[in-house]
C-alpha cells in the first residue's frame, strides 16, 4: 500500500509539472496568430511569383481565407481560421520544393546565359581590341560597329520602340525592355515599390488584445543596481589612468612642446628662408616687390624728374606702356602727401599673390656657344678638294665605277653603255676604249705600279685586261701573266658543279673568268697578287682587304664581318644599326672603318673602341652610293644620289686615349640627276688631295684644292 501511495504521488507531481510547462490559452492564441500572419505573408509573396495558370485555385483560396480572417472576431474565429489556414499551408509546404525550383528556373539569369564568358576581367582591357570576349565555344565575340549620333537619331525617329533599347556593354548587344520592365523602371524612378501589387499602407493588425489587460506587461520596480555606478568599470578606468601615468613618467608618451615665437624677425627677409614653409616640397615663395629706387625718392636728382613735354607724351602712350610712377620733388618729408594709389597697389599685389600661378624653374646660365664642339678652322685643315677643275666627257651612259692607277697618272671608268675607257688625268684625253656590249658594274686597278692590269666586272665575267701602259719589260711581264694555254677549273670531288672557269680573251688581250652568277664587284689585295669577287645573293654586298694585315672585311645588309685569313675564323662583327649598308671603306691605318647606308647615314667605326659606331653622320637626304678614304691625307668623302659629294677631315691619332677628329669641310656640287640617280662613285687621287666623282649624267669630274 505504501509503495502504491508513493507511485500515485509521483504521477500527480509529473501532471502538475506538465501543466505548468504547457502554455496558457492566451499564449497559445498569440503564438498561433503570429505563425498564421507569417505564413500568410509567405504564401502571398510565393503566389505572386508563381504563374497564374498553375496556382490560380490556391491563390483564390488564400484570398478567401484572408477575407474570412477580416470578418471573424473573437478567439474562436481566429482559432478556426488559423487551423484551416494551417492545413492549407501545410498542404502547400509539401509542394514548396518544386515551386522554389520553378522560381529559380524563371529567373532571367537562368533563362538566357550571358554570351560573354570572360568572367570578372575588366572590359577596359578589350578597349583597343576588335573583340569583347569569348563565347562558350571559345570563339571571339567581335565588337559591333558603333552607330554615329546621326544614325542613332534617325533610328529613334524611324523606330517608335527604339527608346526601349539598352546597350549591354558586357555582351556588346542591345536589349529591348518589355512593357512590364519599363513599368518597373518607371515605378523605381518615382520612388515607388517595383511591384504594383505591393501596398505600403497596409492597415495595422494589432495581434495583442488589450481588453483584459489593466496593467502593463511588467509591473516590477526598477532594480537598485541601475542607479549605483559600476565598481567593475571604476576598476578598469583606474587601471587605464594608472597605465597612462606610468607611460608618461617613463617617457613612452611625449607631448608636443609649445612653439616659441621669435622676438625678432627680418623686415626685408625672404619667405623661403623660414623653416616652416620650406619643409613642403610644393611651396614656392612669392616674388618680392621691387625695392624703391632713386625715382621714388622725395628729393630725386633733376635728371629723374620729367619735363612737362614728357608728361604730356605719357598721356598719348598706351596704359600698359605708360610709367606707373612719375617722380616729384619735395623740400622735406613733412610736405609729402599721401600716396594716391596705395589701396589700389596693395589690392593688385594681393590679386597677384592669390591668382597668379607660380612654377619653379631651374635656370642654368650656360653660354650657347660653349655647347658647340670646338672645331678647328677650315683654313687650318687645307688642302682639300673644293672646286671642279676638269671634266672627262665621252661616255654615253651613266658612269658606274671609276678607279685610279697607283701612280695617279691614269684613271679608268666603266659605264652602262658597255664600254671601259682609259683616261689621262691631267689632259682629260681618252687613250683606250674596250667594248663589252653589257653594263660594266665595276673597275679596279692593280695596286702595284709595275703591273698595270685592270679588272672589269661585266655580267657573270671578270676580265683582267692589259692597259698597255709601261715600258717593254713591264708589257712582257704582263703578257706572260695574262696568258692561259688551256681552260682550267678547280678540282671538284663528287658531283659538285664548277663555280668558275678561266678563258683566254684574245679580242681584248686579257683573261676572262666566268662565274655561275652575276658579279657585283672586284677588289685587289694590297700586294696585287690576289683579288676577290662578290656575287650578290641578297646576303653579301661589299668586301675589302685590310691595308696592312691579313684581315678580310665582308659587308652584309646590316653588319660588317671581320675575318682573319690565316686562322680562317670570324674575329669581330660590327653592328651598324642601319637599314641597309651601301658601301664601306678602310682607313689606311686599318683601325677605322666608315660605312655608308641607303638611308643617307654615314657611320664611323673605331675597331679598337667598340663594335658599335663611334659617330653617325646624317649628311645626305638620299642614298649614299660610295665612301672613300684618302691614302695619305686625313680626308674621306661620301657621294649620294642627291648629286652631291661631301668632303670630311678625319684625323686618327696614335694615342689610343684620344678619339678621332671629324670635321665637315666642303659640299661638292655640279652633277645633274638622271633617272633618279646622282653621283654613283667617288675616288681620291693616290698622291694629291683631289677627288674624282662619276655621275649618272655620263660625266667624270675632278675636284681640286
Amino acid at each position: 500500500m505504501g509503495a502504491n501511495k508513493k507511485e500515485s504521488a509521483e504521477v500527480d507531481k509529473k501532471k502538475k509539472n506538465s501543466k505548468k510547462n504547457q502554455p496558457t490559452k492566451k499564449e497559445k492564441h498569440n503564438t498561433e496568430e503570429s505563425v498564421l500572419a507569417q505564413k500568410l505573408e509567405d504564401t502571398a509573396t510565393d503566389y505572386k511569383e508563381i504563374s497564374a495558370d498553375d496556382d490560380s485555385e490556391d491563390y483564390k483560396s488564400v484570398g478567401e481565407s484572408e477575407a474570412g480572417d477580416g470578418e471573424s472576431s473573437g478567439d474562436e474565429g481566429i482559432r478556426n481560421t488559423g487551423s484551416s489556414e494551417g492545413l492549407a499551408i501545410d498542404g502547400q509546404s509539401e509542394d514548396s520544393e518544386p515551386d522554389q525550383g520553378a522560381e529559380e528556373s524563371d529567373s532571367s539569369e537562368d533563362e538566357v546565359a550571358p554570351r560573354n564568358t570572360v568572367g570578372d576581367v575588366p572590359l577596359e582591357w578589350y578597349r583597343d581590341e576588335k573583340h569583347i570576349g569569348y563565347d562558350i565555344a571559345g570563339k571571339k565575340i567581335k565588337k559591333k560597329e558603333k552607330q554615329d549620333k546621326l544614325d542613332s537619331f534617325l533610328a529613334n525617329v524611324d523606330d517608335s520602340k527604339n527608346w526601349r533599347k539598352i546597350y549591354d556593354e558586357y555582351n556588346d548587344e542591345e536589349v529591348e525592355l518589355t512593357k512590364e520592365e519599363t513599368k518597373l523602371v518607371r515605378r523605381v524612378l518615382k520612388g515607388k515599390a517595383p511591384h504594383a501589387d505591393f501596398d505600403p499602407y497596409v492597415p495595422y493588425v494589432d495581434w495583442f488584445k488589450w481588453e483584459d489587460a489593466k496593467h502593463p506587461l511588467s509591473n516590477a520596480p526598477e532594480p537598485k543596481s541601475r542607479f549605483i555606478p559600476s565598481k567593475w568599470e571604476a576598476k578598469k578606468a583606474s587601471s587605464f589612468v594608472l597605465g597612462l601615468v606610468r607611460a608618461i613618467r617613463k617617457g613612452y608618451i611625449k607631448f608636443d612642446k609649445p612653439k616659441e615665437e621669435p622676438r625678432f624677425y627680418m623686415l626685408w627677409g625672404d619667405d623661403a628662408s623660414s623653416s616652416e614653409k620650406t619643409g613642403h616640397l610644393s611651396y614656392i615663395p612669392a616674388p618680392k616687390p621691387n625695392l624703391p629706387g632713386h625715382e621714388e625718392s622725395y628729393n630725386p636728382s633733376l635728371e629723374y624728374i620729367p619735363t612737362q613735354e614728357e608728361i604730356n607724351s605719357y598721356q598719348l602712350m598706351d596704359e600698359e606702356d605708360r610709367p606707373k610712377f612719375i617722380p616729384k620733388r619735395f623740400t622735406s618729408l613733412r610736405s609729402i602727401p599721401a600716396y594716391e594709389n596705395a589701396v589700389k597697389d596693395s589690392f593688385e599685389r594681393c590679386l597677384d599673390l592669390y591668382l597668379c600661378p607660380r612654377v619653379r624653374k631651374k635656370r642654368i646660365n650656360i653660354d650657347p656657344e660653349s655647347l658647340k664642339p670646338k672645331l678647328p678652322s677650315r683654313k687650318d685643315l687645307r688642302p682639300y678638294p673644293a672646286t671642279c677643275y676638269l671634266e672627262y666627257r665621252g661616255h654615253k651612259g651613266a658612269v658606274m665605277s671609276i678607279s685610279t692607277e697607283a701612280s695617279g697618272q691614269w684613271i679608268a671608268s666603266g659605264s652602262s653603255d658597255g664600254t671601259v675607257r682609259l683616261w689621262e688625268v691631267e689632259t682629260c684625253r681618252c687613250i683606250k676604249v674596250w667594248e663589252f656590249g653589257e653594263i660594266v658594274q665595276y673597275v679596279a686597278w692593280n695596286p702595284l705600279p709595275e703591273l698595270p692590269i685592270l679588272a672589269v666586272t661585266v655580267g657573270q665575267d671578270v676580265f683582267l685586261l692589259n692597259s698597255g701602259l709601261g715600258n717593254e719589260e713591264i708589257q712582257r711581264k704582263v703578257k706572260e701573266l695574262l696568258q692561259v694555254e688551256t681552260p682550267t677549273a678547280p678540282e671538284d670531288s663528287g658531283n659538285k658543279v664548277s663555280g668558275w672557269s678561266w678563258l683566254q680573251d684574245d679580242e681584248r688581250e686579257g683573261i676572262r673568268l666566268r662565274h655561275f652568277k652575276a658579279v657585283y664587284s672586284v677588289e685587289w689585295h694590297r700586294k696585287g697578287d690576289y683579288f676577290s669577287t662578290v656575287m650578290p645573293a641578297d646576303i653579301l654586298f661589299f668586301h675589302f682587304f685590310h691595308p696592312t694585315r691579313s684581315i678580310f672585311f665582308v659587308s652584309t645588309k646590316k653588319n660588317v664581318r671581320v675575318y682573319d685569313l690565316l686562322k680562317q675564323k670570324l674575329i669581330k662583327k660590327l653592328e651598324t644599326g642601319l637599314r641597309e649598308v651601301s658601301s664601306i671603306s678602310i682607313h689606311p691605318a686599318g683601325d677605322n672603318v666608315i660605312v655608308g647606308s641607303r638611308e643617307g647615314k654615314l657611320c664611323w667605326f673605331d675597331m679598337d673602341l667598340s663594335s658599335k659606331p663611334y659617330k653617325v653622320l646624317k649628311c645626305h637626304p638620299k642614298d649614299i652610293t660610295n665612301v672613300a678614304f684618302h691614302r695619305s691625307y686625313p680626308l674621306f668623302a661620301s657621294c649620294s644620289d642627291d648629286c652631291t659629294a661631301y668632303v670630311f677631315h678625319g684625323t686618327v691619332y696614335s694615342d689610343l686615349n684620344q678619339n678621332p677628329l671629324i670635321v665637315p669641310l666642303e659640299i661638292l656640287r655640279g652633277h645633274a640627276s638622271s633617272n633618279g640617280r646622282g653621283v654613283l662613285d667617288c675616288k681620291f687621287h693616290p698622291r694629291q688631295p683631289w677627288l674624282f666623282t662619276a655621275g649618272a649624267d655620263s660625266l667624270i669630274k675632278l675636284y681640286c684644292h
